[in-house]
Parts: C-alpha cells; sequence; structure tokens
C-alpha cells in the first residue's frame, strides 16, 4: 500500500489481534507491532506514524540548545519569573 508516496506494510501475526507493520522513508526501514483488532486501525496508525516522519523531516531536528532553552523558558514561566 502506498501513503503520501510512501510504501507500507500491515501483516496479522501469529497472535490474536496483533499486527506488524513496515515502511520505507528514505534510507530509513521502520518496522513496528501494534495491538488492534480490525486490519483498518493498524493501517491507520502506521498512516499516523508517516505523516509524523514526513513531518519531522520537513521541519528538520530541533537543535539541543533551543529544547534545553525551552525547558528553562518553560520552568521560569511555570514559577512566574518571566
Amino acid at each position: 500500500m502506498i501513503h503520501r508516496g510512501v510504501q507500507y506494510t500491515v501483516a496479522a501475526t501469529a497472535e490474536p489481534d496483533i499486527w506488524e507493520w513496515r515502511y520505507e522513508f528514505g534510507d530509513q526501514v521502520k518496522t513496528g507491532r501494534t495491538q488492534t483488532r480490525l486490519a483498518a486501525l493498524a493501517a491507520r496508525r502506521v498512516k499516523s506514524k508517516i505523516d509524523a516522519a514526513l513531518r519531522a523531516a520537513q521541519t528538520g531536528p530541533v537543535p539541543g540548545a533551543n529544547v534545553a532553552e525551552r525547558l528553562e523558558l518553560s520552568k521560569a514561566a511555570s514559577h512566574g519569573l518571566t
């Protein structure tokens, strides 16, 4: 199956209600398992992961310094220091 140009698969396992999924994004291959009774819901979850990967690739990684600065600002704001 294809979602937003990314090919993915969802397959039932021997375990009841467990689905294995896989998709390739660029050089990376992502795999995982999800628990649900419905194949359509398992596919929806994979599509959500693909959407998140596409968003992350579009915006790029967040530099570590920005994360630390944001944490400090949020701590200061929660303590009424800003």
